[in-house]
């Protein structure tokens, strides 16, 4: 199972060993750690044995089988000699479910990483970091340059794509053959100031190394404003933690975190109900960044133009393929997934500029499962990296 806990990813083989160092490097989350590259590694003093568990642990990270890390690991093999074996010897030799074995042998959507690709380093100014990245690319021992700009580029949005500006949401299908409509979706995005005196509460922080030990008391309400002053933020409004989708929508977001660290945008991500059970499954198995509990419900409600969107099982699930197409895709992922809290209030995402630049980009959960494209979530933070807030309005433009 995928997870963002920097111990349950490096398993108890030989990187265990490594944590304190990792620490002490800045190596101290997931995400970052699997953006390693040889470079990084030799600077850390990892041992090939250790570089090949790295690879491998992020390969079954990527596919949400980590519960095979340690006997994989353990083999003594490289990712490309464990990728070279027959489907029998997975099963018989590990043992791996025939389901798993279709999903660690898939390459036709994912090609395996490798930790001399990487492109990025832990760094104390990201801006600084994205500039000195650009510039100087690393080449790695399979004689390629890879830069941030050529990581970016994959996520640019292709040719033919129709972008939907700073409001976007997923079409509406016919529901029960056009007996059951949709609710409707604002076209306008919300005005800044729907979103600035939001009082939320942080619950949880940034994931590091041990710091769940540390976790004693939940921070006392504050103004969200102060959160973008200094920096552009993402704001992930979960419908429900328990929900297998949004569980999925949030792992997939915050696994690109080293490219959101890159651009200088922060990662947040927002629960309209807060059950300390939930929260404490959710992250950070799911999610290793900031949490906030979202009282008013101030985000959901400026989703919605002014009110919740909000719409039941049956018509907005059973009767809706779209939905039932979104929840297949998460199940296809292997996450657990429990029913625990309200599920009928719809999320989505906010792209907010630093200070008063105003909302950058607005995605809707217009359907159950709906994840804003990452393509578009990339390139509006690309857009807005340089944009000072004084020389917008209440909101960004894109032509």
């Amino acid at each position: 199972m995928a997870s963002f806990s920097t111990e349950d990813f490096v398993g108890n083989g030989r990187l265990k060993e490594l944590l304190p160092k990792l620490l002490d490097q800045g190596w101290d989350d997931v995400p970052t750690l699997k953006v390693m590259n040889s470079d990084d590694m030799d600077e850390i003093g990892m041992t090939r044995p250790q570089k090949d568990a790295l690879e491998i642990r992020s390969y079954l990270h990527d596919r949400a089988l980590m519960q095979y890390g340690d006997q994989l690991e353990a083999s003594g093999k490289s990712l490309a000699e464990l990728l070279s074996l027959s489907n029998t010897d997975l099963s018989s030799l590990y043992p791996m479910k025939r389901g798993h074995i279709a999903r660690f042998m898939d390459r036709k959507q994912h090609n395996p990483p490798s930790r001399n690709n990487s492109i990025y380093t832990k760094s104390q100014n990201n801006s600084q970091k994205l500039e000195n990245t650009t510039r100087n690319s690393r080449k790695s021992s399979f004689g390629s340059d890879i830069t941030i700009e050529q990581s970016l580029a994959s996520f640019k949005i292709k040719d033919g794509h129709i972008f939907k500006g700073v409001v976007a949401s997923v079409p509406a299908e016919p529901r029960a053959c056009g007996c059951v409509q949709p609710p409707p979706v604002v076209e306008n995005v919300a005005p800044y100031s729907t979103i600035e005196n939001i009082s939320v509460q942080k619950l949880v922080p940034e994931y590091k190394i041990g710091i769940e030990r540390l976790i004693k008391t939940k921070s006392p309400p504050m103004k969200v404003s102060e959160l973008w002053r200094d920096k552009p933020a993402i704001f992930v409004c979960i419908r429900r933690p328990g929900c297998i989708m949004c569980r999925a929508e949030a792992h997939q977001l915050y696994s690109k975190k080293p490219v959101f660290d890159a651009l200088g945008v922060q990662l947040f991500a927002v629960l309209h109900e807060h059950i300390e059970s939930e929260v404490n499954n959710f992250w950070p198995k799911y999610w290793g960044g900031v949490v906030l509990y979202d009282e008013g419900q101030g985000f959901f409600k400026a989703l919605g133009g002014g009110k919740l969107l909000k719409e039941n099982f049956v018509s907005g699930f059973l009767f809706n393929p779209r939905a039932i197409a979104n929840y297949k895709r998460a199940k296809a992922t292997g996450l657990e997934m429990n029913f625990k809290g309200e599920g009928e209030t719809k999320g989505g995402l906010f792209v907010v500029g630093r200070g008063k630049s105003g909302i950058a980009y607005q995605f809707i959960e217009r359907n159950f499962g709906d994840w804003a494209p990452p393509s578009e979530v990339i390139e509006i933070c690309t857009r807005i990296q340089h944009i000072q807030p004084e020389s917008v309005k209440s909101n960004y433009q894109f032509e």
